[in-house]
């Protein structure tokens, strides 16, 4: 198999619930980029849910099935973190945060019931968004003078880079996103543009 830069994701937020004994489990699914992005969705949920008793979580970020957090947030160890995590390995997502906030409802679930409670939770919440593909990419830096610019502009136009940013003077910068299965491509075609200085950001 050939290295694949797709990989599947949310597009936007979304949210399930799941009520079980009188607990309530709330859970809140965000597309994330990286671990910043992840701790401030943690921090708004324990801002806005100040009386829940149990904000568990979990997260994957790239294709790496190694590159996640968990946490039970004192509820049994393996009871709310492991399962939500299994959902999003089984529902082969990543880039995403599910949050899982838990109003305690008197009544003791036991570890089955806990394992469900926040299973369910998560499902509910992924089955209402939408999920997509996305693409590995990194963006690189282009600064180049005036007489480059045809050049350069041909890299991104025939190898469909998505431009974020540019600015045309006498030195001219581009930022532009390549996909991580063309970086080879890219950087091959760049090094034949005389002056052309790259700079991965």
């Amino acid at each position: 198999m050939l290295f694949d830069d797709s990989f599947q994701t949310i597009a936007v937020p979304s949210e399930g619930f799941f009520k079980d004994k009188g607990s309530k489990f709330l859970a809140y699914a965000f597309p994330v980029q990286n671990d910043q992005e992840a701790k401030t969705h943690l921090e708004e949920l324990r801002e806005l849910h100040p009386k829940a008793v149990h904000h568990c979580y979990a997260y994957r970020l790239g294709t790496d099935r190694m590159s996640y957090r968990m946490s039970d947030d004192g509820e049994p160890s393996g009871t709310a973190g492991r399962p939500i995590l299994n959902i999003l390995y089984s529902k082969d997502v990543t880039n995403i945060l599910v949050v899982v906030v838990r109003y305690f409802g008197g009544t003791l679930l036991g570890v089955p019931g806990l394992i469900n409670a926040y299973k369910t939770a998560t499902e509910s919440a992924l089955d209402e968004v939408e999920v997509i593909t996305r693409h590995l990419s990194h963006f690189y830096e282009l600064r180049f003078s005036y007489i480059q610019m045809n050049d350069v502009m041909r890299i991104a136009k025939e190898m469909e880079l998505p431009v974020s940013e540019q600015q045309f003077e006498m030195e001219c910068r581009m930022i532009v996103e390549v996909r991580t299965t063309l970086t080879e491509r890219f950087m091959t075609r760049c090094e034949k543009v005389e002056g052309l200085s790259i700079q991965l950001l």
